[in-house]
């Protein structure tokens, strides 16, 4: 693996309940992800995965331990260098979309270009378009979210993501919302774009299909974080108990299967939490 773009050293992230007593959510994870590299993390509802996504995308703070980007000391940092670097570095892909119902693809990719710099600012037109062409949406570039399918729906949240040229792009359930045909199509989109602009790509799953597609595996059980290589994430799963037969998700229920690459889908909800995971 190349130098590590994102390194994180015994972090440890914990909350204090009424009663006083410290719910430990992260239990000294260490991590070290490169660029051009692609890391599944996978676990059971509760593990803590939205937990560590928010602290590597530099939405909330460690309670200690170190998180390095790189090489730079992330926790030293005010909210305003944070938030630059979240903008200019991190892209997110959301189980749901997020796309504003009211503007058209183009104008939903072109979004993150209007807090980029001048350049991209004042060329965001003509880099959205190259994006939407990227990911096969550029006959698609007016149409509003209500008129695009699911896997269109998440093209166009993945040009978003992916406009500003992040050197790290996080992947929340990506595919939870699309049907297994459509969700192997996005993956591989993404880690052919990631792969093709050497940035580091992390995909938090519950699904193990999902998984097989990175080139490291990773099992977050109980707030420990389990390195099990380039295979084995189905076997380690296993043994945790929350492994669910065909394609349901590891730790819930099987909701069925989301909605069809050829229809269009209803205004998309925000992505769910921790606690509804």
């Amino acid at each position: 693996m190349s130098a590590a773009l994102l390194e994180l050293r015994d972090l440890r992230r914990s909350v204090r309940l009424p009663s006083g007593d410290d719910l430990h959510i992260l239990r000294g994870v260490d991590l070290r992800v490169g660029s051009g590299d692609h890391v599944a993390i996978v676990g059971r509802s509760g593990s803590g995965k939205t937990t560590l996504l928010n602290l590597l995308g530099l939405i909330d703070r460690q309670s200690s331990g170190d998180l390095l980007f790189d090489g730079t000391d992330v926790s030293q940092l005010g909210e305003r260098r944070r938030a630059r670097m979240r903008g200019a570095s991190i892209g997110f892909v959301f189980q749901q979309f997020n796309l504003l119902d009211g503007r058209t693809a183009l104008e939903n990719v072109m979004m993150p270009l209007m807090y980029g710099t001048a350049a991209q600012f004042w060329r965001r037109e003509r880099l959205a378009r190259e994006m939407l062409d990227r990911v096969g949406l550029a006959d698609r570039a007016e149409q509003l979210p209500s008129r695009l399918s699911g896997g269109e729906q998440q093209r166009v949240a993945v040009a978003r993501a992916l406009v500003r040229r992040p050197r790290l792009i996080l992947a929340d359930e990506p595919t939870g919302a699309l049907d297994v045909t459509t969700g192997e199509a996005v993956m591989a989109l993404l880690d052919e774009i990631a792969r093709d602009s050497a940035a580091a790509l992390v995909t938090i799953t519950h699904d193990l299909q999902v998984a097989a597609l990175s080139r490291r595996s990773f099992l977050l059980d109980a707030g420990t974080l389990h390195d099990v290589g380039t295979t084995g994430a189905g076997e380690a799963l296993a043994a945790t108990g929350e492994i669910r037969a065909g394609r349901r998700a590891v730790g819930t229920r099987d909701a069925g299967p989301g909605p069809s690459a050829d229809e269009p889908t209803a205004a998309p909800q925000q992505a769910g939490t921790e606690a509804r995971r």
